[in-house]
């Protein structure tokens, strides 16, 4: 995963909430790879089945190979996105009381940067089932390649069929 490629990549920040009925509409068509960076915790860490078996769900979906790099754990300060972007909403938040979603929503929204940053946010008012189990079936059939570096945290899910080019 580290270190030059031939292949073709598109790295997107996060999918999440409705967003990834309209992934068709955001692959760049001659894209072979989608890259997905997280973080090594919650629900998204390295170790976490479940989140696997979406991941292979959503490469079938799409049909595109899905590389996985994992920051190590403790090191999410390393994201890029995070670390930009959590910088500047930090200081919006200075002295304001957090008493609602909105007020949180809202700071989140008011980010700008000189140099041209808008942040977009919206609460995402969904219900999520707790305590969702795979079976091992399911597990067993994701089509993971661990990457000779650390695949432990690098690794390719890869789709049941690709689609064409």
């Amino acid at each position: 995963m580290w270190g030059p490629t031939t292949t073709r990549r598109l790295s997107l920040w996060r999918a999440s909430g409705n967003g990834g009925r309209r992934w068709d509409k955001l692959v760049i068509r001659r894209a072979r790879q989608l890259l997905v960076t997280a973080d090594s915790g919650g629900s998204n860490g390295a170790r976490v089945r479940l989140w696997k078996l979406e991941l292979q769900k959503f490469a079938d979906q799409i049909g595109l190979e899905i590389a996985v790099c994992h920051f190590p754990p403790g090191t999410s300060k390393w994201n890029k996105i995070e670390h930009r972007l959590f910088s500047f909403i930090t200081p919006n938040w200075r002295g304001k009381p957090l008493v609602s979603h909105e007020v949180i929503v809202n700071l989140i929204a008011a980010t700008t940067t000189r140099t041209g940053l808008r942040v977009r946010s919206r609460l995402d008012t969904g219900t999520y089932p707790k305590g969702i189990r795979g079976y091992k079936k399911d597990f067993a059939a994701i089509r993971l390649r661990p990457d000779s570096f650390h695949g432990d945290w690098n690794y390719v899910i890869q789709p049941e069929t690709a689609r064409p080019l």
